[in-house]
């Protein structure tokens, strides 16, 4: 193979994860005529389209995606190599791309991500803020943070936080006029603040006691997709709410928030960074993961 044809499938490679040749000449760092001819050249000594164009768009032909999965797993270990190379210096560099919850980057990451920063100057770290589990490899990522009991067994996992625990809070105010729950059924008789995920699917609160399990669809005159919000709306009466504790832990000792159905919120597995099994370990995601996982 000419040195013009592995750049040309590199360059090729670009245009369909950017969607464009615009996009993929301001990643590459080359004028966007460069590009077209680049892929031009590389479907005319192969007598194939590869790419469809449109006026708005760049995709990938049956044939295109065909090659492209194939040629990954190479242009990944060329990426790994020439990290590699940079690792000797002992300082890991490049783009790191994660897709994370909006929960886990407030409790698992966020405390820690100056820090990282500092220790890894070099690392260019994006965060994705992500509800729904998402293919790390499909999706362009490096690697993924979950809850451990969504993980895919496929993947590698390292826990990077303690085990976490639901809570279920009223405002004192709320209480004054409303039964406190003793059971997850009396909450039907209950206004509660609703999570919607990015997905458009209700959170259904879950319970667990003595190896019973519960899914209640609570019903409430709220719905947010932001737990810091969920958390102020309680505090202020709107109804009751179920969040992580960790968020309203500060708010339950000062009174602003009582605490029920607390024996039906056990402890679970906390947040997971999960990438898939390669060979050969990115120097910038082993820092990562060197740098969050849970320690003793």
């Amino acid at each position: 193979m000419k040195r013009t044809h592995l750049s040309q499938l590199a360059v090729l490679a670009t245009v369909a994860q950017c969607g464009s040749f615009r996009g993929a000449a301001k990643e590459l760092g080359i004028a966007p005529s460069a590009v077209s001819h680049a892929v031009s050249s590389l479907e005319a000594r192969l007598g194939v389209r590869l790419l469809a164009r449109s006026t708005r768009s760049v995709a990938p032909t049956e044939a295109g995606a065909q090659m492209l999965e194939r040629l990954r797993p190479a242009l990944s270990e060329i990426d790994l190599a020439l990290e590699s190379a940079v690792e000797a210096r002992d300082r890991p560099a490049g783009n790191l791309r994660l897709t994370v919850p909006r929960t886990a980057a407030h409790l698992a990451l966020t405390p820690r991500l100056g820090a990282f920063a500092s220790a890894y100057p070099d690392i260019v770290l994006e965060i994705v803020i992500e509800d729904r589990f998402t293919d790390v490899v499909e999706g362009g990522f490096d690697a993924g943070v979950r809850l451990g009991e969504s993980l895919q067994r496929d993947m590698i996992a390292v826990r990077i936080g303690p085990n976490l625990r639901g809570a279920v809070v009223g405002a004192p105010s709320y209480f004054a006029t409303m039964p406190r729950p003793r059971h997850p059924h009396d909450l039907a008789g209950h206004r509660c603040v609703r999570f919607r995920f990015s997905s458009g699917i209700l959170y259904r609160w879950e319970f667990e006691k003595d190896g019973e399990e519960i899914e209640m669809a609570v019903q409430g005159p709220l719905i947010l997709d932001e737990d810091h919000l969920i958390a102020h709306a309680a505090v202020d009466g709107a109804g009751l709410a179920f969040l992580f504790e960790n968020y309203v832990r500060e708010a339950l000792a000062a009174g602003k928030l009582v605490r029920v159905l607390e024996d039906w919120c056990p402890p679970f597995d906390g947040f997971f960074v999960y990438y898939p099994s390669r060979r050969q370990m990115r120097p910038a995601l082993r820092a990562f993961v060197d740098f969050f996982k849970m320690t003793g």
